[in-house]
């Protein structure tokens, strides 16, 4: 029942977000929220993921914590096969190639992430995978 409720909200705010260009679904818990669209590894079908980011110079910054669930998300290892992606902020539009943060440039965008959204530490401690720090490179 989670889930569909889950599912059930993200379309929802996909929806509105594209609608309004952001104006509603542009921002959670006071941090900006993008559209991540990726094509799905299994299905091949597109898939509309509404995620918090942030901006590392030219480069944008994700989080694939699924609240601290077991499994990765969805959305990582569809971008994780290393095809393009296209992520909306506002109602702009970009495509871009998905990498995982490592070492000392993980660390310091975990803690830019977690300074945005105090959240993803708690997801950290609910889960023994280390949380992907996934940074989207502009095309």
């Amino acid at each position: 029942m989670t889930r569909l409720i889950a599912r059930l909200f993200g379309f929802v705010h996909t929806a509105l977000y594209r609608l309004t260009g952001g104006k509603l679904g542009g921002r959670m818990w006071n941090a900006p929220v993008l559209l991540l669209r990726v094509r799905g590894r299994k299905t091949g079908k597109h898939r509309t993921t509404p995620l918090l980011y942030s901006r590392d110079g030219d480069n944008i910054v994700l989080i694939a914590s699924v609240g601290g669930a077991p499994r990765h998300p969805a959305w990582y290892h569809n971008v994780r096969q290393g095809q393009e992606a296209e992520v909306q902020i506002g109602r702009e539009r970009r495509r871009v190639r998905a990498r995982d943060a490592e070492g000392e440039e993980r660390d310091r965008l975990w803690a830019q992430m977690v300074a945005l959204y105090p959240g993803y530490a708690e997801y950290q401690k609910k889960t023994t995978r280390r949380i992907p720090v996934v940074v989207l490179e502009p095309l």
